[in-house]
């Protein structure tokens, strides 16, 4: 923990990310930045937000092609930066984004939210294995083709224990030394842990969503100064059950076939945890001790691993 405020001290830039994009962000005063790891629960928290930033109700004809134009992925440098400045520029609501991006690469602004959704990095691992095996060959070649790529084309993975010991031990970014081939998964909730007492951050855990949706709801509700009752929360809760969102793939993003072999149903898996334990020898679990001590201090790890719990 640290008294001075975040600076950026590094840029981000690979086959999907450039950071360097958020320099043109301009911020308004009731922004809300949803800020994860990949597989962390990102698009759960969006439409978690989505829901309370709309009390409940559909979101208004103009934003209906889905959460992706709702909730804007400014770094991902797949789409026209001035066309995605364009679209946050005419939002009229209260704007939600995302980023992938660590407090290292990410610009902060006091008068905006921040909500980082952290996961046990062992089930990010599994997810995140899912994740990139299943992606179309079109995806793949926007990927690698799009001009501007920095570094290392993408491939899916052949063999999970290979992708395992890949992803634990080696980085993407030369300061970074875990999550290859995207970004560091524990590097980026350090970043964040380490301005935790700041007012205008709150982290959200994957497994507390889980074990008790209804009081995180409410949790994010009040940090985001929303007035949510108890007649619209049942509606909100059923909005963002993993079935209901796999059904509504196309609200949530049109391209979700474009991206994924078979669509939503890839892209929201199985949302559990825990998988992990049938898959990885203690030897490769070893790696994940040596690498968290390496990179987490001891309560950040306490937290990504079990949750709010561990502080009661």
């Amino acid at each position: 923990m640290t008294e001075q405020l975040p600076q950026v001290i590094h840029t981000y830039q690979s086959h999907i990310l450039d950071s360097t994009r958020w320099q043109c962000y301009e911020p308004r005063a009731d922004d809300i930045i949803i800020a994860t790891p990949p597989k962390s629960g990102t698009t759960w928290m969006q439409e978690i937000v989505r829901q309370l930033v709309f009390l409940g109700q559909d979101i208004p004809e103009r934003d209906a092609m889905g959460l992706w134009q709702v909730s804007l992925w400014l770094e991902q440098r797949l789409a026209p930066l001035d066309v995605v400045l364009r679209q946050l520029e005419a939002q009229q609501h209260r704007r939600f984004m995302k980023t992938h991006l660590p407090l290292d690469g990410l610009p902060y602004f006091p008068q905006v939210k921040y909500i980082i959704v952290g996961r046990d990095a062992r089930d990010v691992a599994m997810s995140l294995w899912n994740h990139y095996s299943e992606f179309t060959d079109e995806q793949l070649e926007r990927f690698n083709n799009t001009p501007g790529r920095v570094g290392d084309p993408v491939s899916p993975p052949d063999d999970i224990h290979a992708f395992w010991r890949t992803w634990i031990t080696r980085g993407r970014f030369a300061w970074e030394s875990e999550g290859y081939p995207v970004q560091g998964n524990l590097h980026h909730i350090q970043t964040w842990w380490n301005y935790r007492h700041l007012p205008n951050i709150l982290f959200v855990h994957y497994s507390d969503l889980k074990a008790n949706l209804a009081g995180e709801i409410r949790r994010i509700a009040d940090f985001l100064a929303i007035p949510l009752t108890d007649a619209v929360l049942p509606s909100i809760m059923q909005s963002v059950s993993l079935d209901a969102m796999r059904e509504r793939e196309d609200r949530l993003d049109s391209r979700m076939k474009e991206i994924f072999k078979e669509g939503a149903k890839t892209f929201f898996f199985k949302g559990t945890n825990d998988r992990w334990k049938d898959v990885l020898s203690p030897e490769e679990l070893a790696l994940y001790e040596q690498k968290a001590a390496q990179v987490l201090t001891p309560d950040c790890q306490a937290w990504l691993e079990q949750g709010r719990k561990v502080f009661k």
